[in-house]
């Protein structure tokens, strides 16, 4: 539970600030910016929770902004973490920008929001889909408000009476592959960051039950699996899924909020191979001129087709005069980045291409090539996981017994890290010949 949350600016001035109990002053606040820069002069690790003379505070940073949280007691730091993204996020779908004029520009508002989601320092109604029925830009002005029913139903975040003439699901599984590829073309680190993402279309209060290929699942209930199954790690749900449901026989069952929302993640740890294969042989001209080669290669299944591919291959800072010749896409000289960018709007599996590019080099040491940054890449695979996870079915029950109809896609792209260092020099390189 949190005693006290306040917002504040980069120099630790309290912008707004909410006490909800009377154990911890609200004077504390004003000691969260000296600490910080304590720990920063000391070389401390700056961590979101850190205690001080008995107190517990809880941060997060947001543009120019810190959301921090002061708890006395034993709390559970990372619900009252969560609260704060949390907060962050409604205050987001409220004023677009969530910056210090937009919180000095609405007090008021904000206010009301604080005092819905968390009661006696206890998260409450953290939706704002059914915070914005009842708390309005203009809700200052409003003599009496009734909250709707879903802040007092069980199910808080959806609301009663919604209708639509057409009832639809769109389900859309999304698969980030994060890998590090060293020089010699060895992948030394592989994951699977997973997403279900849904946009729920529907009348009344439906139930979905969904099933996934899930090897825990098979293994609990007995059944015999006749394809290939997974096995999921670090999985989150939520807050709509019935988790002991869930523990009990592996079914996904859920009564969804209405419009869009990330149902589950999942992260898998098995090994991956690069999906798209790129490497880079530099021929360096000492002190007139640079050269590289660079060759791509789709390492899909033939069928699958990776759109808006980038590929990022460093370059030194003082490099100019670009000229570049590709067989296929286009490619632009990134300076800000140091770097150029092959674009390639479709990539087909097991297909492969090169390109050339040149520049002019004031002063270039032999060295510099080792210490260059890797190359990263961007791509979306439609129609295909990297996992091999399948939505087995898809339920919707509602009383009315409506018809309905659930519409699913799988795509697999880019993590944050996908990185490649295979960059070497020409003379060592054992790539093909030039065009």
């Amino acid at each position: 539970m949190a005693s006290v949350v306040a917002v504040l600016d980069l120099k630790g001035k309290s912008l707004i600030q909410r006490s909800y109990r009377d154990d911890v002053p609200a004077s504390y606040i004003e000691r969260f910016m000296p600490l910080i820069l304590d720990m920063e002069e000391e070389n401390v690790p700056i961590t979101p929770c850190f205690s001080s003379e008995g107190i517990n505070y809880m941060h997060i940073r947001h543009n120019n902004l810190y959301l921090v949280a002061l708890s006395k007691r034993n709390s559970n730091a990372v619900e009252i973490i969560l609260f704060l993204h949390r907060l962050c996020a409604v205050l987001t779908e409220y004023f677009k920008e969530v910056e210090e004029e937009s919180i000095r520009d609405n007090f008021v508002i904000i206010y009301e929001l604080l005092d819905e989601m968390m009661d006696f320092g206890y998260p409450q109604t953290t939706e704002s889909k059914i915070l914005q029925e009842y708390i309005t830009q203009e809700s200052h002005k409003l003599e009496v408000v009734r909250p709707p029913v879903a802040v007092t139903n069980a199910v808080s975040w959806r609301s009663e009476g919604i209708r639509y003439r057409k009832n639809e699901v769109f389900l859309d599984v999304v698969e980030s592959v994060n890998l590090l590829v060293n020089a010699s073309g060895n992948v030394i680190r592989s994951e699977i960051l997973g997403a279900v993402k849904m946009k729920c279309y529907l009348s009344g209060m439906p139930e979905l039950r969904l099933g996934l290929n899930d090897k825990a699942m098979f293994e609990s209930t007995g059944r015999a699996n006749r394809g290939k199954s997974i096995e999921m790690e670090d999985v989150k749900f939520h807050q709509c899924v019935r988790l002991a449901r869930f523990e009990n026989d592996r079914t996904i069952s859920f009564i969804p909020p209405d419009g869009e929302f990330e149902l589950m993640s999942y992260r898998l740890s098995t090994p991956v191979k690069p999906l798209i294969w790129v490497e880079a042989a530099v021929e360096n001209h000492r002190g007139s001129r640079v050269e590289y080669m660079v060759k791509i290669k789709g390492q899909f299944k033939r069928r699958s087709t990776a759109n808006n591919v980038e590929i990022y291959v460093p370059v030194p800072d003082d490099a100019d005069s670009p000229k570049f010749r590709a067989s296929v896409g286009t490619v632009v000289y990134a300076p800000e980045k140091s770097a150029f960018v092959w674009k390639i709007k479709q990539l087909g599996g097991a297909k492969e291409y090169l390109m050339r590019a040149h520049f002019g080099l004031p002063s270039v040491r032999s060295e510099e090539i080792d210490k260059r940054a890797p190359i990263s890449v961007k791509f979306e695979i439609p129609y295909f996981t990297v996992s091999g996870i399948q939505v087995r079915y898809l339920k919707i029950v509602e009383k009315s017994g409506y018809q309905a109809l659930p519409w699913v896609r799988y795509i697999t792209q880019n993590g944050d890290d996908y990185i490649l260092r295979t960059i070497s020099d020409a003379k060592q390189s054992s790539m093909i010949t030039p065009m």
